[in-house]
C-alpha cells in the first residue's frame, strides 16, 4: 500500500530492488491499523515526508537475512514506530527492510498476530501506565479515585483500560459511543462516561474527580480532564484525536500541582520499549486482546483507513499482510 502524495494510497506491486536501505530483510505476516495510518491511506493527513511511500506505522514477521549479528533468519520479531511510513518505508508490505536496532524479539507469550492487536496503540497505551507510574501513581495511592481513559473504545484506550484494570487501578471510560459501554465494562471499566460530559469548556479549574488520566483526543477533552484532576494528580497524553490545541489555564499546574506527562512511542528508547513489550506480555490480559481485536485482510485497508478517522472502529484491528486478499 503505497501513498503517491496525491489523493488516496493505492496497492501497487513493488520487488526487492525497491527495498530501501537496512541491514535486515523481515517478511511481513502482520501489520495493524491506527490512526496515523487512516491519515496516511486515506491522504487525508500530511504523515509522508517523501514520496512514494509504504505506509504501515508498525509490522510483525520473520527475519528473511541479516547482516547484523544480533539478528538471524528464522526470528520472529516486531517493529513499531522509528518513522515507519513517515521517513521509511512501513508494514504494509510482504517484505521490508530495516535497521537492526529497531527490532524487538517477539515477546514469547504472543504470538506474531497478538503482537499487530497490540501494536503501536497498545505501546503507547503501556508508555502512559509506566508514565503514570513513574510519576507515582499506583493502584495504592489511587484506591479512593478512578483513572480516566479518554478515547476508551479506541485502539490506545482500550488496551489502557484492560491493562488498568490488571494491575488494580478503579477506571473510568470516556467514550461518544453509548453502545459501547458493555465493551469496555467487559474490559474492567467500572465508570462509563459520555465523551459530551468532558467537551463542554467549563472553568479553568474545575471540581476534582480523577486521581490520574490518560487521554488520547487531545484539544478541550484534554483541558477538561486537566481541570478535573486531583492534587497531585498526572495526566499521560498521546493522542490528538480530538485537535492539537490545548485551551487550557496555568491554574491546573500551579494551585494542584498536576502533571501534564506527553507519551511518544515512535522515538521511544529501545531500553524502554523492550521494558514497554515484556510488560505488555505479562499485564495484559490475552483474553481481553483477542476480544477487542478483529482481523483484517489486506485488501480491505482503504475502506478501514476511513472508518478509523470516522471513529468507527473499535478496540485493534489487525492487518494479514501475508495473508494478501
Amino acid at each position: 500500500m503505497v501513498a503517491s502524495g496525491s489523493g488516496p494510497a493505492s496497492i501497487v506491486e513493488l520487488s526487492d530492488a525497491d527495498l530501501p536501505a537496512g541491514d535486515v530483510v523481515v517478511d511481513v505476516a502482520y501489520s495493524s491499523l491506527n490512526y496515523k495510518d487512516g491519515l496516511a491511506v486515506t491522504g487525508k493527513g500530511k504523515i509522508a515526508r517523501s514520496f512514494p511511500m509504504v505506509c504501515g506505522i508498525d509490522l510483525a514477521g520473520t527475519v528473511a537475512s541479516s547482516d547484523s549479528p544480533d539478528w538471524a533468519p528464522g526470528d520472529e520479531v516486531v517493529v513499531t514506530g522509528w518513522g515507519l511510513s513517515e521517513t521509511h518505508p512501513g508494514g504494509y508490505s510482504r517484505r521490508q527492510a530495516l535497521r537492526s536496532g529497531w527490532l524487538v524479539r517477539r515477546p514469547e507469550r504472543l504470538s506474531l498476530a497478538q503482537t499487530m492487536a497490540v501494536g503501536t496503540a497498545g505501546l503507547t497505551a503501556m508508555l502512559c501506565v509506566m508514565a503514570l507510574e513513574h510519576h507515582g501513581v499506583t493502584p495504592e495511592l489511587a484506591a479512593d479515585g478512578e483513572v480516566l481513559v479518554t478515547g476508551a473504545a479506541g485502539g490506545v484506550g482500550s488496551v489502557a483500560v484492560a491493562l488498568l484494570a490488571r494491575l488494580g487501578y478503579s477506571v473510568a471510560a470516556s467514550t461518544g459511543r453509548p453502545a459501547e459501554a458493555g465493551y469496555l465494562t467487559s474490559l474492567g471499566a467500572t465508570t462509563i462516561v459520555e465523551r459530551s460530559a468532558l467537551e463542554a469548556q467549563g472553568r479553568p479549574l474545575d471540581k476534582e474527580r480523577w486521581s490520574a488520566a490518560i487521554d488520547t483526543v487531545g484539544s478541550s477533552t484534554l483541558a477538561t480532564v486537566l481541570s478535573q484532576t486531583r492534587y497531585r494528580g498526572a495526566v499521560a497524553a498521546c493522542g490528538l484525536a480530538g485537535g492539537n490545541d490545548l485551551p487550557v489555564t496555568v491554574l491546573p499546574f500551579i494551585l494542584r500541582n498536576v502533571a501534564l506527562l506527553g507519551v511518544d512511542s515512535v522515538q521511544c528508547p529501545a531500553a524502554i520499549r523492550a521494558e514497554a513489550w515484556q510488560r505488555l506480555a505479562t499485564d495484559l490480559p490475552l483474553e481481553h486482546l483477542d476480544a477487542m481485536t478483529t482481523v483484517e485482510p489486506f485488501a480491505k485497508l482503504p475502506e478501514l483507513a476511513e472508518a478509523i478517522l470516522a471513529g468507527k472502529t473499535r478496540g485493534r484491528v489487525v492487518i494479514d499482510v501475508a495473508g494478501g486478499s
